[in-house]
């Protein structure tokens, strides 16, 4: 039986690693891991690769391609980072006093020398490709494994904080980014992709302030003679309706509140807009449902990772409590007006671990493991 692409994507996530043995490292380990000196690379010298046509190339071959031409590669971009960005991310998210109780942000920017949130650093540093350039899907190809493996999914990643060099609004940024490693897979199904780990360093005023890896699956491009061919067993969503909504509520016993979410259509605009985030299965919907066979449109893994960081700031940070490190994957995805939930459990109590679910009822739609550290500047 033929597979829709929703269904062929829940099949490839899923062979995807687990991060759940993320260790707390205290602050001699984090300097370390955090100083100027390149992190580890999974890189391996190898020959030129033999001119390959797109019909026949292997996800093997194309991961031996994309070592070759990233490998010893180090992209530098520059930015400042501007208040209005950081304004409009927090509209967004609906915190009007995201960035602090005496701070409405309907009323203006925040001024420069704010510290930027865990994550809020998404925002910046956005694709920079003319329009031509772009996928067919609407996505940027930076750092594409060669066709036809051009279809990028954002699956997981990790996110390290540097304890006192924090980002903050109006000063000028520099983000490296390098190829750690790309390595052919395979799904459930047996069918080929590239799996791919990009580290990004942000490096402020002060110093290193975050080491961002993300991990990218590439899939087969579309064979648009194909639409049509395949059904979904998924019926299509109704339309949503209303506005966003972010809830808690206490569940159970648990001192601890759940956060409800929903997004709408415009507040998934918007977040595109915010990220220069072409991919059209965040807004086109008739994308969204005749070719990528969703029953709806997508909400971003970068958003749910965002909401994810700002559960943990509101209701952990209370006691004092700092973030240090962040591991996530994506499993399943969440449609514009489906309410989901974010919750937590400590997983070890000497060294301040937890666990973060991101929930549509029972099923699990994004794990995240955070350990926190002893202090922080804001």
């Amino acid at each position: 039986m033929n597979l829709s692409l929703r269904e062929q994507f829940n099949i490839i996530i899923a062979s995807f690693p687990t991060n759940s043995n993320i260790i707390c490292a205290k602050m001699t380990v984090l300097r370390t891991a955090l100083s100027r000196q390149a992190l580890p690379l999974k890189l391996r010298a190898m020959s030129r690769p033999r001119s390959l046509s797109t019909s026949s190339i292997t996800a093997s071959e194309a991961a031996s391609e994309m070592l070759h031409k990233f490998q010893d590669k180090t992209i530098v971009r520059k930015q400042t980072l501007d208040g209005n960005q950081m304004q409009k991310l927090c509209l967004t998210l609906g915190r009007r006093y995201g960035l602090g109780p005496q701070l409405d942000l309907t009323l203006g920017c925040p001024p420069n020398g704010t510290p930027v949130p865990p994550g809020y650093h998404l925002v910046y540093f956005t694709p920079s490709e003319l329009e031509e350039d772009l996928g067919a899907d609407g996505t940027d190809r930076t750092f594409n494994a060669p066709a036809p493996f051009t279809r990028r999914m954002w699956a997981g990643g990790q996110m390290r904080w540097n304890d006192g060099t924090e980002l903050r609004v109006g000063e000028q940024v520099e983000e490296h980014t390098k190829l750690i490693t790309a390595v052919a897979k395979k799904s459930r199904d047996g069918s080929e992709m590239v799996l791919v780990e990009v580290n990004k360093e942000f490096w402020g005023e002060r110093g290193l302030a975050l080491v961002d890896q993300r991990s990218w699956i590439f899939r087969k491009e579309i064979d648009f003679s194909k639409i049509g061919e395949t059904t979904s067993t998924k019926s299509p969503l109704p339309p949503p309706r209303g506005k966003s909504e972010v809830r808690d509520v206490i569940v159970g016993d648990n001192p601890l509140p759940d956060r409800f979410l929903k997004w709408s259509p415009a507040a998934l605009f918007r977040f595109s807009a915010l990220t220069f985030n072409a991919h059209m299965i965040h807004y086109n919907e008739s994308w969204t449902r005749d070719v990528e066979n969703h029953p709806g449109v997508v909400v971003h893994g970068p958003l749910n990772l965002i909401n994810m960081l700002d559960y943990w700031r509101d209701v952990h940070r209370v006691d004092g409590s700092v973030l240090e490190e962040i591991s996530y994957k994506a499993t399943t995805p969440i449609y514009a007006g489906e309410e989901y939930s974010i919750s937590s459990s400590k997983m070890n109590t000497d060294y301040g671990m937890f666990e973060v679910l991101v929930k549509k009822g029972d099923q699990v739609c994004m794990t995240g493991h955070i350990c926190e550290a002893s202090s922080w500047s804001y």
